[in-house]
């Protein structure tokens, strides 16, 4: 059977690359009334649905239309303050999409009436001001692992193969920054504001919003100002900066497009995108030269998916990529 297989789709792209190289066939242009259009019909006023296996105190997570999952900070009544409970929850969270063979794109969003306000000190205060012990290299200990421990927090959304789109509204402060950096865009709406508020409480940001907001923003005297002063960013600013890629008027506008954005990347061949989202963060941490070799042995595998042959059997036949029926991944 599998010798068969192999065989029948041998065939297939021997068919199709003849089609695609006949003398008579036409030239393939980009038609815009491809792009976009099954996307834009499913936002955010589609009806959640609640998923089994994600129950957690700080977040709330349902699935939408077109593979897409809304992970929600959920403690909108203490301003989506980040709990001990996020710190571990967030991890299990995204460890649990990595491996959802059903999820091709994520949207991150602040229940109530802002994003989060950071990192909740009464909650955390014995972990952080208090450590066990009194002996400083068994303290340090403690606290390094503790460090380490909450920048995963972060770092699994990164690691994360699936895209993941940051809809920040009202305030994004301290560990919010540290979040959304770690996400693959970032929208917000018109009442946003960023702020690296960690040096108004006596220390350094430590868990990602330093190491990432550089890269993102590629501005090394504004990322000084703001980490140095703790001064909010407001929405028109951090669009100019480049720390989101557009705002808009309200939230629910913002999620809408958010939710467009992740049905219309859903949408997309999940080998490709994934394989995508890997490379560029490759790319961000080595050379070009090492990047391209990274590519090259990536895709020695990847360029032998069934995924191109039919993307380009949809765009020959002029289907929207929304009928194609991608294999799970």
């Amino acid at each position: 059977m599998a010798a068969a297989a192999v065989a029948a789709s041998g065939r297939f792209r021997r068919q199709l690359m003849r089609r695609l190289l006949a003398p008579t066939q036409p030239i393939l242009r980009f038609d815009p009334r491809l792009m976009g259009s099954s996307a834009h019909g499913e936002t955010s006023k589609a009806d959640p649905k609640e998923t089994p296996d994600h129950n957690y105190e700080s977040l709330r997570v349902t699935s939408g239309p077109g593979h897409v999952l809304h992970v929600q900070l959920n403690r909108p009544d203490k301003r989506n303050a980040m709990n001990r409970a996020f710190w571990s929850e967030m991890v299990e969270c995204f460890n649990k999409i990595a491996k959802d063979s059903n999820c091709r794109a994520v949207v991150i969003s602040g229940a109530g009436k802002m994003f989060t306000s950071g990192i909740d000190l009464v909650d955390m205060a014995s972990d952080l001001l208090q450590p066990q012990g009194d002996d400083v290299a068994r303290i340090s200990w403690y606290l390094r692992n503790l460090i380490t421990k909450y920048q995963e927090t972060f770092s699994v959304i990164e690691k994360c193969p699936k895209p993941v789109i940051a809809a920040i509204h009202g305030g994004c402060i301290g560990g919010g920054v540290d979040l959304v950096t770690a996400c693959d865009i970032r929208y917000c709406s018109q009442d946003a504001f960023f702020q690296v508020k960690e040096v108004d409480v006596g220390l350094a940001a430590d868990v990602g919003t330093l190491q990432r907001l550089p890269r993102v923003i590629g501005n090394q005297s504004l990322v000084n100002e703001l980490a140095f002063t703790a001064r909010k960013m407001m929405a028109d600013e951090s669009l100019s900066s480049g720390l989101v890629s557009r705002v808009f008027p309200n939230k629910e506008a913002m999620l809408d497009a958010a939710f467009a954005l992740a049905a219309e990347i859903s949408s997309k061949s999940p080998v490709a995108v994934q394989s995508t989202k890997v490379n560029l963060l490759y790319s961000r941490d080595h050379s070009v030269a090492e990047s391209l070799n990274f590519m090259s042995s990536w895709n020695m595998s990847m360029l032998q998916t069934q995924d191109i042959m039919k993307s380009v059997q949809a765009v020959m036949e002029k289907k929207e990529l929304k009928t194609v029926n991608f294999s799970k991944l």
